[in-house]
């Protein structure tokens, strides 16, 4: 991809994404990706994480973080856009079923075309959960 900058993707815009994660909006979420985007999570088996890849696959990826976490939020977000390449730093916050919770820092790398995300690779601290506090 080329290096030229894309006018259509600030900082006011990755935020106005992050703004969507936590609004729990996937509506929202997949206005911000192009029709052949990629989302690489995370985890799972691959060296990338699980690789989602095409919008229906993105968006049911998406959505499956507030099936995990129906708190989820990204807080703390510090962006920068360099070109077609941008990346948000986040902490992530979130209680499972199990009530154990996860905070850690990550971020994600973007790959912007035409004024969208085409690609969203995800980063997080692979620290152990909090356990649940027993009541």
């Amino acid at each position: 991809m080329s290096q030229q900058a894309d006018a259509h993707v600030t900082t006011e815009f990755l935020q106005s994404f992050t703004d969507a994660w936590n609004r729990h909006d996937i509506d929202g979420l997949m206005s911000f990706m192009t029709d052949d985007c990629v989302f690489e999570a995370v985890g799972g088996p691959e060296a990338c994480g699980t690789r989602h890849e095409g919008r229906d696959a993105v968006r049911k990826a998406f959505a499956q973080a507030w099936t995990s976490f129906p708190d989820a939020h990204w807080g703390d977000g510090r962006h920068f856009v360099a070109g077609d390449r941008g990346v948000s730093e986040w902490t992530f916050s979130g209680t499972a079923a199990d009530g154990s919770r996860v905070v850690a820092n990550g971020c994600d790398v973007f790959t912007f075309r035409n004024g969208k995300i085409a690609v969203k690779n995800a980063f997080r601290k692979a620290r152990p959960p909090i356990p649940a506090v027993k009541r």
